[in-house]
């Protein structure tokens, strides 16, 4: 077989370590997959994810001029769609909704909103603040 760069092959865990999983390929070759190319997510324990023998498909992402073959269990898998939380057609952009106010309540609006916000900041710096200031002690 000839090792291509790109090449998606199947193989089979020959050796586990610490830092990746050592690959057999077909025609004897041995390829290392490191640890950042098992899977998507983080893997802290290679083992979870991979058994001794078990057959998987590899892609070959690079060789070095020693031979040493560089491969990828998550790139050799097809992408999986992102996923989101909220598309932004499913926000409500109206649930606070001052359009129907005049210009004027508006300014009223924010101006009380302002107000409240800023009392709420000089209270609690207030009680954090505290009297545990220097204190002259009447005794000598």
């Amino acid at each position: 077989m000839l090792v291509e760069v790109g090449k998606i092959v199947e193989g089979k865990v020959s050796g586990i370590t610490s830092f990746g999983a050592f690959i057999q390929l077909p025609e004897g070759k041995t390829g290392l997959v490191h640890i950042s190319e098992v899977a998507e997510e983080y893997v802290k324990d290679i083992k979870s994810h991979l058994k001794d023998n078990q057959v998987v498909m590899v892609k070959i992402i690079s060789v070095d001029k020693n031979g040493k073959i560089s491969l990828s269990i998550k790139k050799a898998q097809e992408p999986r769609p992102i996923q989101r939380a909220n598309k932004p057609a499913d926000i409500d952009w109206n649930r606070n909704s001052i359009d129907n106010l005049s210009f004027e309540e508006r300014l009223a609006k924010f101006m009380k909103d302002s107000d409240e916000k800023l009392h709420d900041l000089k209270k609690n710096f207030e009680s954090k603040r505290g009297s545990g200031g220097y204190r002259k002690s009447a005794q000598f």
